[in-house]
């Protein structure tokens, strides 16, 4: 079955098999060489065998391997003992010869021994040399070390040692370079020893020691500076004075100023305190340098150096920035301090000087710092913190200057702020905000001068006599005209000529009282007070002119007005005085031209410029005369009234007394006593005295005293004819009579023979009576009867009763008419002329009716 199934082999299958045995025999001889190269790496080599064996272990012919390496051993042993087999005979040979060298090395060592005993004998004083040689030449070689090591260390010590020194004597500066120097140079040769370490890391805090001592130094002079700035304020000022050509005393302190020094601190680095001896020669020098400092520059009374050293230490330690600010930010509180003017600065006047002296150190100082110091201080810093203090000092000079009350004080303050300026200008400040300050401080200079012109004005009026002034020799004489520039009528043609220069003989009278000069001098004193607080201010002719026009104005119309208005209504001023006020006023009027002369010349300003002001004393004098002349009239009017207030008349009075009434003629009295004693005249001119001359003294009159003596008694006349026209007119008065009329009629002549008599000379042409003539006309209406007349030529300039008013007429008839009526009912029985009377009266009041109210046929 089997042979049916399996086919036979075709011819060429033997050489298939041939050829698939000789792959196996192939593959057999690649896995043996492959084990053979195994077994050579495992013979050969020095490593580690774990690549080899993990060859072996992964593979598939573990037990052919395992057959190879046997073969191997078998025939490594084979050649090992074919090796000790050829060469055992010689190996015999080799002991016996080695026997027999064992008995020499034997001798030898014997014989060794012996040599050496005897050599170790021999050189037991050798070794001992040898070894103290050996010694010595450690101890060379340690002091050779040593010195090498000393020659590198000396130099850091000694350059530390100098740093200790350095900064001991508080030389910052070179002791910051010295430390420099140890740092990056000394103390890298010596970098194996301990103490450099111990150096390195001290070297950051000796810094800081430098900066903190550099900085501790410059707070001492900031407060150093403090208490020495008004001193070098003091300086500068007093240098600006004598450049300015100004007085140096108006910076010169009357006290001296004594600083008790404030103990040194104790040196940062070494603790040391300054001895009180120490202490107290130092002052002396201090003392001593103080009162010589007007040889010395402000710079030189102050040690900067502490600001250049911080200013250098912190530029070289990077601090530069941080050191500005703080300077900067403590100099800004102290500008502030000096700033802070004293509560009771007003209170005198070295309160002012130490404040500017104050200020102008401080700038100074800082203008020092700015010019030599690069960028601690710059011009903006400067400029800002000026503007700062500008608007400080400006309100506190306002505040300050308000409060004082005395010109010389304003003038001192003005003189220390010109001076002020000037110092500050010089350093490159812009003062221009403190002269305007100036400019406000004029007007409340003005206002204290004006204030003091009160009293002044005052006193001249309460010591004045108001009398007119007599001098009784040429110097008294000379002394009036020389202190007010009185002057006669020919100045209006041009011709000045001081009255009574002649060779009359003295005494002489001035027609205005004492108060006069007085008042002129002290205007012209006020003038020059205001003219000093213009010096020195760099304003220009014009510009003074007008502010000293501006403020005499204000002192004539304001002070002097005042003082004047006030004067002139004091109830205790009699009647005369109030004449001589008047008199007086009309002089110091024409004093005002004098005035404006004066101010030009003193001003320098052109008289003739069409800006100038004019002074307005003319208009106010005008107005006290008027004022003064009103009150002379009320006055008399008053006193007129009193003798007035004593008329008593019956108006029933059926015939007249024959004479005056008895007020009226004390009236009279008064009045001609009144005016006699003003113009010192007679009340009736004799022969040969001339009119506007004095009968009694011979003193000529004044037309400023005819013309108010003129103006007061036709006051006075007006005044006594409108009180008598309104006592006949009075409508109490129902009922007048003939009689009545009579007796009015002799007391109006006797007024009117007054008004005649020329109570004050140039009065002779009438000009009094006619203050009469209204009363004068209706009396001599009614008296004459002339009605006829009165009626026809009413309203005709040539009517001979022009000045009777109808409605007066009117009243008066009526009255009369009333007492007519009156008598008819005590008379039944009536005359026929008294019934013609009374028609007529009945006539002619009707017709005046008709005049009053237009409807009249005349």
């Amino acid at each position: 079955m089997a042979a049916e199934v399996t086919p036979k082999k075709p011819p060429d299958w033997k050489n298939l098999t041939d050829t698939v045995q000789d792959a196996e025999s192939l593959r057999q001889e690649s896995i043996n060489a492959h084990h053979d190269h195994l077994i050579t790496e495992i013979e050969t080599s020095d490593g580690p065998l774990g690549t080899s064996l993990r060859a072996v272990y992964e593979g598939d012919e573990l037990v052919k391997f395992k057959d190879s390496l046997s073969d191997h051993i078998r025939n490594h042993d084979k050649e090992i003992e074919r090796m000790c087999n050829y060469h055992y005979q010689g190996f015999i040979d080799s002991i016996r010869e080695l026997l027999k060298v064992s008995c020499d090395a034997a001798q030898l060592k014997d014989e060794i021994s012996e040599v050496n005993s005897r050599l170790q004998d021999s050189c037991e004083p050798l070794l001992t040399k040898g070894e103290e040689l050996v010694k010595c030449r450690r101890v060379q070689g340690n002091i050779a070390s040593a010195v090498e090591n000393l020659t590198l260390c000396l130099p850091v010590l000694e350059m530390y040692g100098k740093l200790k020194e350095q900064m001991s004597s508080k030389r910052y500066y070179p002791a910051l370079k010295t430390l420099e120097q140890l740092e990056h140079t000394y103390l890298p040769r010596v970098e194996t020893h301990w103490f450099s370490q111990t150096m390195k890391e001290a070297i950051p805090k000796l810094r800081e020691q430098i900066k903190d001592a550099s900085m501790s130094d410059l707070k001492d002079f900031l407060e150093n500076i403090r208490k020495h700035s008004a001193r070098i304020g003091e300086v500068a000022m007093k240098h600006a004075a004598e450049q300015n050509n100004m007085d140096p005393a108006i910076v010169q302190s009357n006290k001296k100023m004594k600083t008790k020094r404030a103990p040194k601190p104790p040196n940062p680095f070494t603790g040391e305190i300054e001895t009180e001896e120490e202490r107290r020669n130092k002052d002396i020098i201090a003392d001593q340098a103080g009162d010589d400092m007007g040889e010395l520059s402000a710079q030189d009374l102050i040690d900067f150096s502490p600001v250049y050293r911080c200013l250098h230490i912190y530029t070289v330690l990077g601090d530069r920035e941080k050191f500005e600010t703080y300077y900067r930010k403590q100099r800004r509180k102290q500008a502030r301090l000096s700033l802070q003017p004293p509560s009771n600065m007003h209170e005198s006047i070295e309160n002012f000087k130490r404040y500017f002296h104050d200020i102008v150190g401080f700038f100074v100082v800082e203008d020092h710092i700015l010019s030599t110091t690069q960028g601690l201080v710059n011009r903006a810093y400067m400029d800002e913190l000026w503007e700062m203090s500008v608007s400080k000092l400006a309100a506190s000079l306002r505040t300050s200057a308000a409060s004082c009350k005395e010109s010389e004080m304003m003038l001192d303050i003005k003189k220390l702020i010109v001076l002020f300026c000037h110092t500050l200008r010089g350093y490159g400040f812009s003062v221009g905000h403190l002269l305007e300050l100036l400019l406000e401080m004029r007007d409340q200079y003005s206002d204290i001068l004006t204030r003091q012109w009160v009293d002044i004005f005052n006193e001249i009026f309460s010591e004045d006599n108001y009398t007119p002034i007599f001098v009784e020799s040429e110097e008294e004489y000379t002394a009036i005209v020389t202190q007010f520039p009185f002057q006669d009528e020919e100045l209006e043609q041009g011709e000045v000529q001081y009255v009574y220069r002649s060779k009359e003989t003295f005494p002489k009278r001035f027609p205005f009282s004492l108060f006069v000069p007085n008042i002129y001098t002290q205007v012209k004193a006020y003038i020059n007070a205001c003219l000093k607080f213009s010096a020195d201010l760099h304003l220009s002719h014009t510009e003074i002119d007008d502010m000293i026009r501006k403020s005499t104005n204000l002192l004539l119309t304001r002070t002097l007005g005042s003082c004047l208005s006030s004067l002139i209504k004091r109830s205790d001023l009699t009647l005369l005085q109030l004449i001589q006020i008047a008199i007086n006023m009309n002089y110091l009027e024409k004093s005002c031209s004098y005035l404006e002369e004066y101010i030009s010349t003193i001003t320098g300003a052109q008289s003739d410029s069409a800006h100038m002001a004019r002074l307005h004393g003319t208009s106010m004098f005008k107005d006290a005369r008027s004022d003064a002349e009103e009150h002379i009239y009320n006055k008399l009017n008053l006193k007129i009234s009193e003798f007035i207030e004593l008329a008593n008349y019956d108006w029933l009075l059926p015939e007249s007394r024959g004479h005056a009434s008895g007020y009226i003629t004390d009236l009279v009295a008064f009045l001609q006593s009144t005016f006699m004693s003003f113009t010192n005249l007679p009340v009736v001119g004799g022969a040969g005295m001339e009119s506007g001359t004095c009968r009694r003294c011979g003193f000529s009159l004044f037309k400023e005293e005819e013309k108010v003596a003129k103006t007061s008694c036709m006051s006075a006349c007006k005044h006594v004819a409108v009180s008598l026209l309104e006592f006949i007119m009075e409508n109490n008065v129902k009922q007048v009579t003939m009689g009545a009329l009579q007796q009015f009629n002799l007391d109006l002549i006797q007024c009117e023979q007054f008004a005649a008599s020329a109570p004050v000379p140039g009065t002779r042409d009438g000009t009094l009576l006619m203050a009469f003539a209204d009363l004068r006309q209706l009396l001599d209406l009614f008296l004459n009867w002339d009605w006829s007349i009165y009626l026809a030529d009413y309203g005709q300039p040539t009517s001979k009763y022009i000045r009777v008013k109808p409605s007066d007429a009117i009243s008066l008839l009526e009255k009369l008419n009333n007492t007519d009526n009156k008598k008819k009912n005590l008379f039944t029985a009536l005359k026929k002329n008294e019934r013609d009377k009374k028609k007529l009266i009945d006539t002619v009041l009707k017709q005046l009716r008709g005049l009053v109210n237009g409807t009249a046929s005349i």
